[in-house]
């Protein structure tokens, strides 16, 4: 079977011997969003009054948007509700995280046709400046919450984001815009330090330690906050649109979310080729969440294949150097219990993949770079497909996540008894 894997502006083309292929995995189909979804959302939300009641009589509008590493429609969505936002004097505080600041090319990707109405009244958060910070206390698992004070400074907080699987928060979206999005690096850091739990897992929410945070600093902000969050379908378009309270909205979203991006999968494959596409390739930090969903489609022993451009490089550099100083992926588990960083929860997935796989990259990443984070760089995609068949054999199935980033493939437990494998070492296989 033939099949296009997206690259940075193009596709590579693969065949995969159709006895070999188990599945090309993508998120399922969605019925399109109509025209007008956005404005029924704002106009009927969930659990709050319409948008243009929120907003009337308010003196400090915040709204909060995604940052450029995100596929959140937010050009879009003001599109929409660009009139009301100006008539108001919204200003607006670009979620970055631990992100750096937007480029001014991104801020445009962000923006959109808005761009020259609104980039006046943007600024991104800087989650490593003090002066901008506020401590508002602790949630119930300790994390101190730092948050931008503009949040408290406003009266009337809009958040628009997106919602699709997280490999630790559980789901993107809702709270997340607050923390990590705009919240101080020591509130970022302790919080991600939970991703080490195994609660903290893809479609995860109930008993997950980090989203319990998220939910925790949500309640300690004390104005009115009116959220609209995306869900796209598998062709990054709007396949859905809901506003209003943040619980209340969130969890619709998730619903959705889960019937889109959570893929069945019969069994457990030899092989599996994931891509993070546009704009998860940004740089390996982000690509590696197609590594994490990617390995739950593979068997213990098998190879996964990394499409990523990379194209803006490895993001944090914590994590890779950890990484790097580790002779073994079990040895990165060690030292992070022996004193954690922000950007090591990001080591550890990459160590518990490692561990059982091999770990193959097509990247504009260079050969070194990989080889610490226990990836073995592959000149093009073909090429390192027909290594892989040869290596595992002429029986090896083969599972394609086109989208490997946001999809998460199910495995039936019952389906595909593991063999027990171990990774090879640094800059091999």
């Amino acid at each position: 079977m033939k099949i296009g894997i997206p690259y940075l502006n193009r596709e590579i083309a693969i065949e995969v011997p159709d006895e070999n292929l188990l599945a090309v995995v993508e998120p399922n189909e969605a019925e399109a969003a109509v025209d007008e979804a956005v404005r029924e959302a704002v106009g009927s939300p969930f659990g709050s009054p319409a948008l243009d009641e929120f907003i009337a009589g308010a003196n400090r509008v915040l709204v909060i948007v995604n940052d450029a590493t995100r596929p959140t429609p937010t050009g879009s969505i003001l599109d929409t509700i660009g009139d009301g936002l100006e008539s108001c004097g919204a200003r607006f505080l670009v979620a970055t995280g631990a992100h750096r600041a937007p480029t001014e090319d991104e801020y445009r990707q962000i923006l959109g046709r808005q761009y020259g109405r609104f980039r006046g009244r943007t600024e991104a958060h800087d989650a490593r400046d003090e002066a901008s910070l506020l401590d508002l206390g602790k949630t119930r698992n300790g994390t101190p919450i730092l948050l931008n004070r503009a949040l408290i400074e406003a009266d009337r907080i809009i958040a628009i984001g997106s919602v699709e699987p997280h490999y630790f928060a559980g789901y993107t979206g809702g709270r997340k815009a607050f923390l990590p999005g705009v919240a101080g690096y020591r509130t970022i850091e302790a919080n991600h330090r939970l991703a080490l739990d195994p609660r903290a897992r893809s479609l995860a929410l109930a008993d997950n330690p980090v989203s319990q945070d998220m939910e925790d600093a949500l309640s300690l902000i004390p104005g009115g906050i009116f959220t609209i969050m995306a869900v796209l379908d598998k062709r990054q378009e709007l396949a859905a649109c809901f506003a209003g309270d943040v619980k209340l909205a969130f969890d619709a979203a998730v619903r959705k979310a889960n019937g889109i991006f959570a893929v069945s999968l019969s069994a457990k494959a030899d092989i599996v080729v994931s891509v993070a596409r546009h704009p998860m390739d940004i740089d390996l930090y982000q690509a590696q969440k197609a590594i994490d969903n990617g390995s739950m489609a593979l068997r213990d022993g098998g190879i996964l294949i990394l499409v990523a451009s990379c194209r803006d490089g490895i993001g944090d550099r914590a994590y890779l150097e950890l990484l790097g100083s580790a002779s073994d992926p079990a040895e990165v588990c060690g030292k992070i219990a022996a004193g954690y960083r922000l950007g090591y929860h990001k080591a550890a997935k990459i160590a518990q993949v490692a561990a059982r796989a091999r770990i193959w990259a097509v990247s504009e990443l260079d050969e070194a770079s990989l080889g610490k984070a226990f990836i073995g760089k592959r000149a093009s995609l073909p090429e390192a497909l027909v290594e892989a068949l040869a290596e595992m054999g002429p029986d090896a199935k083969v599972a394609v996540l086109l989208d490997g980033a946001v999809t998460v493939p199910l495995v039936s437990v019952h389906q595909n008894a593991e063999v027990s494998g171990m990774g090879k070492g640094k800059g091999e296989g």
